[in-house]
This record gives C-alpha cells, structure tokens and sequence, in this order.
C-alpha cells in the first residue's frame, strides 16, 4: 500500500497525468501520420552523443517529473540525454528541454536472447518544469489486461516504413490490442510471446517500426486519462509492417512493482 500511495504522491502536479493539453486527433489512420503538435505531452526522445551531434535512438515515456519508461534493449554504453517537449526532431523549438539522465536502471533480469523484461527506466538529472508541451502519462493499474481491439495507439519518430528514413515529426498510428490467445497462436508470435507482454495491431498495414522501440503504447482510461500500456520492444524482423507478427510490448501492468520499487528507493 506504501508504494501505491507514494507513487500517487509523485504524480500529484497540477498538471495531472494523462491529459494533454492539446487534444490528439484519433483520425483512424493507415500509414500512421504527423501528430497534433504536444497531444501526446509524454512522448521523449531518448539521444546518444556522436561525433555527428545528437542523435534519435528510441522513444520513452514520461512517467513523473523525474522519471522516464523505455525499454532495455535501448540502453548500452552511450552516453544519453531525454529530450522532452519535442514535435520536429530537427527544429529549435520553444519548450522543449534536454536533460541528462542522472541514472539508468535496467530490469535486473533482462534477457536480450529472449527479449524478456525489456524495460529500464531512467532518472533524470533534474526534474523537468511541466508545460502544456510536457506532462506525465498515467501508469495502469497493477496486472491490468486490454481486451481484444481495445484502440490504442503508437507514438515515435521510427522509420516511416521498412528501411526508410527516421521521422522529422512525432508519428501516431492506431493499433488495436491483439489479445494474448491470439497472439501466441503458432501462425502469430507463438510462444515467442510471454504474458509479461502485449501485442498490438498485425494487420499488415500498421506498425511500429525502428526507432520507435522504448516508445509508449497509449490507452485511454475510461475516465478519459492516457495510460502507457506498453513499450515498445520488438517486431517482425522481415519487414516492419508485417502480417499476424503486430508489434510487441512490454507490458507495463506486469511490472508496477518493480517500477514503485526503482523510484521509491532512488
């Protein structure tokens, strides 16, 4: 009970969690498309230095004034920095902030051979000042589970499609939950998929697709908030967009626990 009440603490602002300033639209969409600028407050882009500059490597989610969800496939020895409150990767734009991550913690048992619990979260080297541009998602509750085609959608700057270039501006695509019987059907994902994890769209059309890994899957609560229901964590690797293979999450209502446990005790 602690852990719940404190958590609730750290999401107590006045901005909330989960309500945009800005409304997204919810167009149903094919290919994914532009965002409304700031509709999706949360969304961070998760850079690493090169001798190049800064460059886009994943997305994450902004989870408190100081803490941020991705996935733990994203992290390795580079040296990183969250930028939050950002629409066009390439422009200077008003409110947006870069911060240095204070501390990365990944989930003790990652496995990257068989991708389990891939998620990390990182600390901030400072708290970010909450904006219209830039306010936490809500988490789900504890062991919480989406029915089938319940609508959620993608948000990131990944590749436009199969081996094209990085997006300029925050994409969105709708992608309905695939529950987990379907799933891990053998002409689906098949065992591959665990129940620590949730899978949506496989349409064919729709997906996530590089560089939209660590990046949120996000849900809307009945009392209309945004939840982060997943991070995104792989797909299939013939083409983004493929048949029955929807993209994978990490199922973030499998690790509440382990989530209220990192930001508690650091």
């Amino acid at each position: 009970m602690l852990k719940l009440v404190v958590l609730t603490i750290f999401l107590g602002y006045a901005y909330g969690c989960g309500v945009p300033t800005y409304l997204p639209n919810l167009s149903r969409v094919v290919n994914g498309e532009d965002v409304r600028p700031n509709s999706w407050p949360w969304q961070i882009s998760l850079q690493y230095e090169a001798t190049s500059g800064w460059g886009h490597t994943c997305g994450g989610t902004l989870i408190t004034e100081n803490w941020v969800l991705t996935a733990a496939h994203c992290i390795s020895s580079r040296t990183y920095r969250v930028f939050l409150g950002k629409h066009n990767l390439k422009d200077d734009e008003q409110g947006s902030i870069a911060i240095s991550p204070e501390k990365i913690i990944v989930h003790e048992k990652w496995n990257s051979f068989f991708i389990l619990n891939d998620i990390a979260l990182i600390k901030l080297a400072e708290p970010v000042p909450l904006s219209d541009k830039i306010q936490p998602a809500c988490l789900p509750a504890d062991g919480a589970l989406l029915s089938n085609n319940f609508p959620c959608y993608v948000t990131g700057w990944g590749r436009l499609y199969t081996n094209g270039p990085i997006a300029e501006n925050l994409q969105q695509a709708l992608l309905p939950v695939v529950d987990h019987a379907t799933c891990t059907q053998r002409d689906w994902w098949g065992t591959q998929v665990r129940t620590t994890m949730v899978c949506a769209g496989g349409d064919g059309i729709v997906s996530g697709c590089n560089g939209d890994s660590g990046g949120p899957l996000n849900c809307q609560a009945a009392n209309g908030n945004w939840e982060v229901h997943g991070v995104v964590s792989f797909g299939s690797g013939l083409s983004c967009n493929y048949e029955k293979k929807p993209t994978v999450f990490t199922r973030v209502s499998a690790y509440i626990d382990w989530i209220n446990e990192k930001i508690i005790n650091n």
